[in-house]
């Protein structure tokens, strides 16, 4: 432990030294901004090691390494460095059922039983489009609880224990993430396509876009040029690695290993019409609806960003590597990194909008990074007059109640409990209808040894929201050592 941590150092000086080359640079070119950004964030969020692709009118126009691969032996990132993509496999799954639809053999809005046997009764009349924007009410394979296989480690117990479970609610009335999903449509694509799907998408997308470092595999497998994954212990302090187990028959919906070069040439495959046609990737990113014809949280393997102004869809994978495509804009952007916990996705659309300065008016994003840049620099008081100084002067959308959240989470992980406090207070001033800004706010008080601060706050919450068992749960807690 004592060599991850020295090159957890080593990093923080690397990028420090790289920031201020950044800035005295190219700082004033997007390409410096870019970096210059990326190494905040990886300084903020505590990232060993980073991967970037931006891909822009059907080119990779950036593509940049940041930080250590591996830490005990602090191997650099390069750009032949291969990171784990998780969930984000499942934009894949997409494409390959719409490849089997356009082949003809698959339809959309068919029934799952039409092309799988001696499935329970209810699941029976799912459609193909539920399971792919997980709408179907199907139980989960995976425990809630765990985040592992409900029965522990053999799948096929697994398997035949989630087909005696009851349905979570009718088909195409909620939306409820889950991984059987997904191993249904691998059973399809099996059936329908007559290979293993890891097979045919080996070859239908891997192959066809010429993404020689992908494919899958997970701790069992020899993977070349492989950057481990790691995640901050519970004291947030402390780095360990991750083990990342994905059993063969879940790989559908997690299990891929790229690059943002190989992904970046996926994306570009996908735009150019080279893996599905134009109007199947349009059906593809559409996003679905639920039964009362209201907007569904996802399109089909894909999660649906933003519909209007400045569309995106999305990969996200293990809240540590994530892309967005920006279909009107003919811009993508490709985000690796190996700490679980780093949520990219949250840092995309600021990538983007270097690119894409227009799209600061709709994403809050690039608002929390101006904010917290002057922040470090000015202090942490009066938070939300430089907060309107800089929306005056940029036209920038307000920060998120997430990004603002996060902000503060993060800040209270490094031990600045203070400087949480000002986030979190901020967060409660500029949405003061949430019950979670309040919660948030008490979390931070309660840490930092305020308790009659977060009582008020923890009572706040539930006002807004009396079935915040957290809030009840904190506040029972507090009094008990009150009592004492």
């Amino acid at each position: 432990m004592k060599r991850v941590l020295t090159a957890v150092v080593f990093l923080i000086a690397l990028l420090e030294g790289a920031s201020a080359g950044a800035a005295s640079g190219r700082g004033g070119s997007v390409e410096g901004q870019v970096d210059r950004y990326l190494q905040s964030e990886m300084r903020e969020r505590r990232i060993p090691g980073l991967q970037l692709a931006v891909v822009k009118g059907g080119k990779i126009v950036m593509l940049k390494s940041f930080g250590l691969a591996e830490l005990p032996h602090s191997l650099p990132v390069t750009k032949r460095s291969v990171f784990s993509i998780n969930s984000a496999t499942k934009s894949f799954t997409g494409v390959a059922i719409l490849q089997l639809v356009e082949q003809g053999k698959l339809d959309l809005n068919a029934p799952v039983s039409r092309y799988l046997s001696d499935l329970p009764g209810p699941w029976q009349g799912v459609t193909i489009t539920q399971l792919l924007n997980h709408t179907s009410g199907i139980p989960d394979i995976i425990s809630q609880k765990t985040s592992r296989l409900a029965t522990g480690d053999s799948p096929d117990a697994a398997w035949r224990q989630v087909q005696t479970l009851p349905m979570d609610f009718a088909p195409g009335e909620r939306f409820s993430y889950n991984q059987t999903n997904y191993l249904l449509l691998g059973k399809i694509i099996d059936q329908l396509s007559g290979q293993p799907f890891a097979q045919f998408i080996q070859q239908r997308q891997f192959d066809a876009a010429g993404m020689r470092q992908t494919g899958y595999g997970d701790v069992h497998d020899v993977i070349p040029d492989k950057a481990p994954s790691y995640r901050f212990d519970a004291d947030g302090k402390t780095l360990k690695q991750v083990t990342d187990d994905f059993p063969a028959m879940l790989r559908t919906g997690a299990g891929i290993n790229s690059t943002a070069q190989d992904l970046a040439r996926w994306i570009i495959s996908l735009q150019k019409g080279a893996l599905v046609s134009p109007a199947g990737l349009a059906q593809m990113w559409q996003r679905g609806r639920f039964n009362d014809g209201k907007p569904a949280p996802w399109s089909l393997g894909w999660p649906a960003i933003r519909d209007k102004e400045y569309r995106a869809v999305a990969g996200i994978g293990g809240m540590r590597s994530a892309f967005y495509v920006y279909p009107e804009h003919d811009l993508a952007v490709v985000i690796l990194t190996n700490l679980a916990g780093s949520s990219p996705e949250q840092m995309i659309d600021i990538v983007a909008s270097f690119f894409l300065p227009e799209l600061r008016s709709v994403s809050g994003g690039y608002a929390t990074y101006r904010l917290r840049e002057q922040a470090n620099v000015s202090g942490f008081e009066r938070l939300d007059e430089k907060l309107a100084q800089l929306k005056k002067q940029s036209g920038i959308a307000q920060p998120s109640e997430d990004e603002l959240n996060g902000w503060g989470y993060r800040l209270l992980g490094a031990g600045q409990k203070a400087q949480a406090v000002a986030v979190m207070s901020l967060a409660t001033r500029l949405y003061p209808d949430s019950f979670n800004t309040y919660d948030s706010l008490a979390e931070v008080y309660e840490a930092a040894g305020e308790r009659d601060l977060a009582r008020q706050n923890y009572k706040r919450s539930l006002a807004l929201n009396p079935l915040n068992t957290h809030a009840v749960e904190r506040l029972r807690v507090l009094d008990q050592a009150s009592a004492q």
